[in-house]
């Protein structure tokens, strides 16, 4: 993200003088999709691209937002009936009120942002969004007094009570505490979290963007949540212990099928099999054993789209171009319902395969995946 391009628009749209510029970046998850708000486990990283802001402090109570992306201006009050319109407006406001609740003094402010996180892609443009505005809010308005830990739940509570997305932890905790060349295993239930040096020898990490974009909003994946809590409600009716998924053992929710509609089984299979996944990955990385790194990446994405019934035609594609070429692992990655593949390639097999990618897709659906090469970079910062 170019810092100067940022600048040059902030000062065209407002007074001509210049604010402060924060930033934040999307993510990638290596594995553990729908665990965090089963509490179970997650192992992303902070990427490279996300967004940036600049942001300054006008003396009013209204806030005049500028999206460089969407080339649209949107002022709105800081009280709750001053909810904007623009979709994108409300992750702002929505960010404004949160931070407002745990007793910062937000004030009026000119901001100008854009990103280059890709939009629908699975990489979480929307928790960058957040946490770059928590951040920054955090800085200007509560002398830093809200921790990182709360600036992630902030942008969470944005996307439940803003938005409409039920979401976990995940998305809002990388950005905020991404750090480069390192992954991050997430507890979702403690939030105790352990980074994993993440430099693979030989391997390179890449996205294909099926460029079919993903919309979490409503039904597809709240109904997912219900069924997942659904089904640990029937377990823990003969095992108290059990809270949640992350709680159950496949021996209990063979001992309650009867019990479950077949797509709250199925659903809750694949949760349990992935709490698990996520720590066998952990141990191989430490082992340095790509090989079942890149296994237990196939076994979620087969279980995200036949158990969960969260992938799509295209994803499904890329994956199965992945096992024919010979790539390491595959998956499905984010959300579901479009976005990306991440893929953990062997670099000799890199070239191949990006080029059997683009020719395959481009002969079937008439278009060619986008590629981006993941470089694992720093969470939420103030830039100047």
């Amino acid at each position: 993200m170019d810092i100067e391009f940022v600048r040059s628009r902030f000062i065209k749209h407002f007074d001509g003088t210049t604010g402060s510029i924060y930033a934040s970046p999307g993510r990638i998850n290596l594995i553990g999709e729908h665990t965090d708000y089963n509490n179970g486990f997650v192992f992303p990283g902070a990427v490279n691209k996300g967004i940036m802001a600049e942001i300054k402090p006008n003396g009013t109570d209204k806030v005049c937002a500028y999206s460089i992306d969407e080339k649209d201006y949107v002022e709105f009050g800081l009280n709750e009936e001053d909810a904007p319109h623009a979709s994108w407006a409300k992750y702002i406001f929505g960010v404004c009120r949160e931070m407002i609740k745990r007793g910062v003094d937000v004030k009026g402010f000119n901001t100008a942002f854009a990103g280059d996180v890709p939009l629908g892609a699975g990489m979480s443009s929307s928790a960058a969004l957040e946490s770059t505005y928590a951040y920054a809010l955090n800085d200007l308005f509560g002398d830093n007094k809200v921790d990182k830990f709360e600036l992630a739940k902030v942008g969470q509570a944005t996307e439940h009570n803003y938005v409409g997305v039920n979401c976990g932890i995940m998305d809002q905790f990388a950005s905020v505490f991404g750090k480069a060349g390192s992954l991050i295993r997430l507890d979702c239930r403690s939030l105790e979290y352990q980074y994993f040096p993440f430099k693979p020898q030989g391997y390179k990490l890449v996205l294909l963007n099926t460029c079919v974009k993903h919309e979490l909003v409503g039904s597809p994946y709240n109904e997912r949540r219900l069924s997942c809590e659904r089904v640990a409600e029937v377990i823990k009716a003969k095992y108290p212990e059990v809270e949640s998924l992350r709680d159950a053992s496949f021996e209990q929710l063979e001992e309650v099928k009867a019990e479950l509609k077949p797509e709250d089984y199925n659903r809750a299979k694949y949760v349990i099999g992935e709490v698990v996944r996520v720590l066998d990955v952990c141990d191989a990385l430490e082992a340095g054993d790509y090989e079942t790194v890149g296994k237990k990446m196939y076994e979620t994405h087969f279980g995200l789209s036949k158990d969960y019934e969260v992938s799509c035609e295209e994803l499904d594609y890329l994956v199965d171009v992945a096992i024919d070429c010979g790539v390491t692992g595959s998956r499905m990655m984010g959300g579901g319902f479009g976005g990306c593949t991440i893929n953990l390639v062997k670099e000799e097999l890199y070239e191949v395969f990006i080029e059997e990618a683009k020719k395959r897709y481009q002969e079937k659906y008439g278009k060619q995946p986008k590629v981006y090469d993941v470089v694992i970079g720093d969470g939420s910062r103030k830039i100047c």
